[in-house]
């Protein structure tokens, strides 16, 4: 059993989490936060805190991490998820215990405060997972659709049926394709650098403990991932141990590169001459020129993600719209 993952303590203050979602139109669950934490080690104790019978809460949280920091000496990391700023004082004291701390907040009611106290700080409603708004922008503009208003499932390596090797459907490949391209960036995007076929397995593991590749016809893991390197998901290169080989995204010209050019088509389709596309309804958009097209396949979060790293590689420009309350992007000359 490997010995040198993180062991994690979370402790949620809950009111805090579900008033803020609920400020900005989304329902407070859970889950997203649960998977953030797998790519980072193995949650070791869970607890959640409200005023259920009026008792103060926020002391309770904090009297009961110091006491686990000093029972449990093996605990290395705790979350606090909370965005009050009066659990500053807590990260402070666990960080001089020698204990790694991430925060977990909503955006818009974090304190200032809180974020830089932390060795880490993770915003809520930028968890891969976490729910759409439940009110989109008001113009469509273009042609193009409203967005939809449901929520996406939250990915997940659930079991399949049992198929001999080579005959996996290609949905349920698709979709775990997605969850090792989610986990790979999460892990990436948290310093664990390189990203070994190990370190991947385990934290798929944390997000589904049911995960089998033979459920996907593959008789080991490094197969799985061979297969997805022909797909152009991933690119594998020698690792430290023989048979553990270390993961990352394809180089230049992969699926990144081909989806950039798909957004650059599709944008000039769309925006005319002088015109611009709404951000809303544009994920439609590729859709119709790519079924099936998903930004998970390519380790983003979500569209806004992707749409953003293609600005910042220049293919396309991005700009807000106060008025519109929407980002509007086109191709530049």
């Amino acid at each position: 059993m490997a010995t040198d993952e993180e062991r994690i303590a979370l402790f949620i203050d809950h009111e805090n989490l579900v008033i803020g979602a609920r400020e900005i139109g989304r329902a407070f669950d859970v889950g997203p936060i649960f998977d953030a934490l797998a790519e980072r080690g193995r949650v070791v104790a869970r607890r959640a805190y409200a005023d259920w019978t009026l008792n103060a809460a926020d002391i309770k949280l904090a009297v009961d991490a110091m006491e686990l920091a000093y029972e449990r000496g093996f605990v290395s990391t705790f979350v606090i998820a909370s965005g009050d700023s009066d659990f500053t004082p807590l990260v402070a004291a666990l960080r001089g215990l020698n204990r790694r701390v991430i925060g977990i907040g909503v955006k818009g009611s974090t304190s200032g405060l809180l974020p830089p106290a932390c060795d880490e700080f993770m915003f809520y409603d930028r968890l891969p997972g976490v729910g759409e708004l439940n009110q989109q922008p008001k113009r469509p503009g273009n042609g193009n659709g409203p967005a939809k208003t449901k929520p996406p499932a939250r990915a997940k390596a659930g079991k399949a049926k049992a198929r001999a090797p080579g005959t996996q459907d290609d949905r349920d490949l698709q979709d775990l394709q997605r969850v090792i391209t989610q986990t790979l960036a999460g892990l990436k995007q948290s310093g664990s650098e390189p990203v070994l076929a190990s370190t991947l397995k385990r934290a798929v593991l944390r997000k589904d403990p049911t995960f089998s590749e033979s459920d996907y016809g593959f008789r080991a893991f490094g197969e799985l991932l061979r297969q997805l390197e022909r797909n152009g998901v991933v690119a594998l290169t020698d690792g430290a141990a023989s048979g553990d080989p270390a993961i990352d995204f394809p180089a230049a010209g992969g699926p990144s590169d081909q989806a950039f050019d798909l957004l650059k088509k599709t944008l000039l389709d769309l925006q005319g001459e002088d015109d611009d596309v709404p951000l809303s309804g544009l994920k439609d958009q590729l859709r119709k020129r790519a079924p099936g097209w998903s930004e998970k396949d390519l380790g983003y979060a979500g569209f806004l993600q992707f749409a953003k790293a293609a600005a910042s590689s220049g293919i396309v420009a991005m700009e807000w719209d106060d008025e519109e309350g929407d980002y509007f992007l086109y191709v530049p000359d």
